[in-house]
């Protein structure tokens, strides 16, 4: 895995999930999902790429927080949408 410097990380802050329990969105409507992203902004809990709905794609586009975690266990990355790579 490449790592990069990339100028977004500026946006990363100290969060906590605000939804460990699930996707937030996913939670409200009743969809499953796949794997769990954190917005490292905001702390917004949103659904992979691989999950019906992607919404932690959608989060990043619609409120400008594009660097997200992992919360899969044993799981340790980050991704810029921006930019597709892991940073």
């Amino acid at each position: 895995m490449t790592v990069r410097t990339d100028p977004h990380l500026a946006l990363v802050r100290p969060v906590q999930p605000l939804t460990p329990e699930g996707c937030q969105e996913c939670l409200l409507l009743g969809s499953p999902w796949v794997h769990l992203r954190l917005c490292l902004t905001c702390g917004h809990v949103g659904c992979c790429d691989s999950s019906p709905n992607r919404h932690a794609r959608r989060h990043a586009a619609a409120d400008g927080h594009p660097i997200v975690a992992s919360l899969e266990p044993g799981e340790d990355w980050r991704w810029c949408f921006v930019h597709e790579a892991f940073v």
